[in-house]
Order: structure tokens, then C-alpha cells, then sequence
């Protein structure tokens, strides 16, 4: 049982990594593309390209969450550091849940990427800390 939630929990992770990824390519890839910043609730060019400074800067954010989730389950192959790569792996998702988090209160227009943003992660949470309860 305890490998099953320990599993789901890398799993969902990894898709929460992979979903930041994909936020960092929106914000500073491909930012200014109308089809992208319209996601983000702007109605006109001249606004993406006020905003894109911020965006550029978020994305990276993103990205970098994306990759301390990435190097915490590199980590979990060294057993000897299992522990250690966990606590970078949960760090890594809480943040990506504290944004999304910080996202719905201060716009609830935006819902729905909170949602697409924080789900995984949170899920992530559920099961490494039912994983950690039921270990030690």
C-alpha cells in the first residue's frame, strides 16, 4: 500500500513539474502571441507588452519549481537520499500550490488556470504526506 501512495505521489509530481513547464513556455516563450496572453484575461496587445516583463520573469519562476521537482526524483534513485530528495520534491509542489493558491484570491476570474496550476500538486501533497504518516 504504502509503495502504491508513495508512487501516485511521484507521479503526480512529475505531472505537476510537467504542467509548469508548460506555464513557462506560455509566459516567456510564447508570450506574445495573442492566442497566449488572451489565456491570461488581456484584451490587447499593448497590455502583453506592458506585461511581458513580469511574465517573462514569472515563467521562469515556473520553470524553476519545475526543476526542483525534477532534481528531487533524480535524487529518489540514490536510496541512501530518499528522504532528503523527498523534502526537495514536496517544497517544490507546495510552492507550485501556494501560487495557485495566491492566484485565486487576489483574481477568482482566474479559477480555472488556479486550478489547472495547483490540482497535481496538491495531490502530490496528499500522497507523499499520507505516504510519510504511514511510514514513520
Amino acid at each position: 500500500m504504502g509503495g502504491i501512495v508513495l508512487t501516485l505521489g511521484y507521479i503526480f509530481a512529475t505531472i505537476a513539474a510537467l504542467v509548469h513547464v508548460l506555464i513557462f513556455l506560455m509566459e516567456s516563450v510564447f508570450w506574445m502571441r495573442p492566442a497566449v496572453w488572451k489565456r491570461f484575461g488581456l484584451r490587447s496587445q499593448d497590455e502583453a507588452d506592458t506585461i511581458r516583463p513580469m511574465a517573462l520573469n514569472q515563467g521562469f519562476y515556473n520553470l524553476f519549481l519545475s526543476i526542483g521537482v525534477g532534481v528531487g526524483l533524480v535524487l529518489l534513485a540514490t536510496p541512501t537520499l530518499n528522504f532528503g530528495a523527498s523534502i526537495i520534491v514536496f517544497f517544490s509542489v507546495a510552492c507550485m500550490l501556494a501560487a495557485s493558491l495566491v492566484l485565486v484570491i487576489t483574481n477568482r476570474r482566474l479559477a480555472r488556470a488556479a486550478l489547472t496550476q495547483g490540482l497535481f500538486p496538491l495531490l502530490a501533497i496528499v500522497f507523499l504526506v499520507v505516504y510519510y504518516a504511514i511510514a514513520y
